[in-house]
């Protein structure tokens, strides 16, 4: 079917591109993907692109560096090939919690790759859940950020104890955590830390009643599940009785899901902005999928109809 645009899919999720094109009635673009054994890569484009709309589906997961590479390569491909415009559709943008210095001699890394990505070409950004929304002013383009907060909490619906209190795990989740309890109709609860040093917190305080509650804590990102971890020690020393997780971005690196089940926590509910580990199969992890929301985003770009929820 010949149409005015192509939604390619990069290697770093191609699960999740597929799916969406699934969900657009069209087939995934044409490409190929080659990297070579010093490390370098290439991508060829099997399409002609000339005049049309290209959208990149590439989530910028670990290996970050290798897939922010590959996401340019793309862009400058279709740019090469006199694409119409040039949209990236990052689920999940790295570096984004590098949004300032915290000492002096650092650099902003989240701006600079907002600076790579418009020198490639990208006329237009959508992500997911984006970690800190100031990042949106690094860029000189169009950034849309879209919450995947309704797609969890569609999952969650109907399968969580009446009684189930939203936690967040820090101030900064404050305002995602509030979303999921009047989502859910829930009671909602906070925990407050005090860094110790660069890699380490201390919970100082717990805002809300948990004892003897069910507990949904809830974030954005889950990497190592060290944050997540302390939160649940202190929601025990509270009283709180059970535990589920709820996190956009299921990074799950270096055994988080044997941490988090270790500490008690029942289930890790996570969206596939970025492909789950290997190690997570037979694990009590559920996904809740994003495409959906990412194909009526782009239809919506496309056509102006409104995007699904």
């Amino acid at each position: 079917m010949n149409t005015g645009f192509v939604v390619f899919g990069g290697t770093a999720n191609p699960r999740l591109a597929d799916a969406v094109t699934r969900e657009m009635g069209v087939a995934t673009g044409a490409a190929e993907v080659e990297r070579f054994p010093d490390g370098e890569l290439t991508v060829r484009l099997e399409e002609s692109v000339r005049g049309k709309e290209v959208f990149i589906v590439q989530s910028t997961c670990p290996p970050v560096n290798d897939h922010l590479m590959e996401l340019l390569a793309f862009a400058d491909a279709a740019r090469r090939s006199a694409a119409g415009r040039i949209t990236a559709v990052v689920p999940y943008f790295g570096y984004a919690r590098a949004d300032r210095r915290n000492q002096r001699r650092e650099p902003i890394t989240a701006s600079l790759v907002a600076a790579l990505m418009q020198a490639a070409g990208i006329a237009h950004v959508v992500t997911v859940d984006l970690h800190t929304p100031q990042i949106e002013g690094f860029f000189s383009i169009p950034v849309d950020t879209l919450s995947a907060v309704g797609a969890l909490v569609d999952d969650l619906r109907g399968r969580l104890d009446p009684a189930t209190v939203v936690v967040s795990p820090d101030a900064g989740r404050v305002k995602l955590a509030t979303e999921y309890a009047l989502e859910l109709d829930a009671p909602l609860a906070v925990l407050h830390k005090r860094r110790q040093s660069g890699s380490e917190t201390e919970v100082t305080q717990l805002v809300g009643e948990v004892e003897g509650r069910p507990c949904l804590l809830v974030d954005d990102i889950i990497s190592t599940g060290g944050t997540l971890v302390q939160s649940v020690r202190a929601l025990q020393a509270a009283g709180a009785t059970e535990f589920r997780v709820a996190a956009t971005h299921g990074l799950l690196l270096r055994d988080a899901l044997g941490r988090l089940a270790a500490e008690g926590v029942a289930e890790v509910l996570v969206t596939d902005t970025v492909p789950l580990p290997p190690a997570s199969e037979g694990s009590p992890v559920r996904v809740a999928t994003v495409a959906p929301l990412v194909a009526g985003v782009i239809r919506k770009l496309l056509y102006g109809t409104p995007p699904a929820r």
